[in-house]
């Protein structure tokens, strides 16, 4: 069942007011926060009734999924940003830089050296930020904390592409506090501006460590199937 516009603007009006005070608390300007709306598993139909809205800015995990959705919503309406957050084969670059403005998933060497060689044969400088596994998970993907040097020195300065900023995503069972604190840390050692941490549960958290972007899905779109 497609979900109601109205229960949509209405989640992401008060998410809206909670970004606005978490930041007024921290000090910073409300601009300083980019909303995304994580819209993985929601139908085409949702995600337009989230555009209708006044939303703007979506992420997707998977490109298949992205390449299933959204041509036909990016050709309407061509004023919304679709970043990717998830995982990201080197065998899915090509397609994934011809549908996403910006890859929030590199996490590798020989990702960033498809990633640079395939921008470069389609005349693209995509946004791009290094996901950090700041828990030390073996389940999940990010640059582990010792290689991370080394990878952005490679992706930003050997290879030239886009950098902006670091992703990551805390582990389930912590406190997320001391994770976003030690991404904020890197991203300024690094002389990195952007960071992409806080989702649905932690995103003030997020705000007052410094978040340039939260990711938020169930608090807009409501559970997942």
């Amino acid at each position: 069942m497609m979900m109601d516009q109205n229960s949509i603007q209405s989640a992401l009006d008060l998410i809206d007011k909670r970004v606005t005070s978490a930041t007024q608390a921290a000090g910073r300007k409300r601009d300083d926060v980019r909303l995304m709306a994580v819209s993985k598993k929601k139908s085409a139909a949702d995600i337009e009734q989230a555009i209708l809205a006044g939303q703007r800015l979506f992420g997707e995990n998977r490109v298949q999924e992205a390449q299933e959705k959204w041509p036909d919503l990016l050709k309407k309406y061509p004023e919304v940003e679709l970043h990717l957050i998830g995982p990201l084969q080197t065998n899915k670059v090509r397609q994934a830089v011809n549908i996403f403005h910006a890859i929030h998933s590199l996490d590798r060497p020989k990702l960033a050296h498809s990633l640079a060689r395939v921008m470069d044969e389609e005349k693209l400088s995509l946004p791009i930020f290094i996901q950090v596994n700041t828990g030390d998970e073996p389940q999940k993907t990010g640059i582990d904390l010792d290689n991370l040097p080394s990878l952005v020195s490679l992706a930003r300065d050997e290879l030239g592409l886009n950098v902006r900023g670091l992703m990551a995503i805390p582990p389930a069972h912590d406190h997320p506090g001391p994770h976003f604190a030690l991404l904020a840390r890197l991203a300024r050692d690094l002389g990195l501006a952007e960071l992409s941490m806080g989702m649905s549960g932690d995103y003030e958290q997020a705000i007052q460590l410094g978040s340039t972007l939260v990711r938020i899905g169930s608090s807009i779109f409501g559970a997942r199937d």
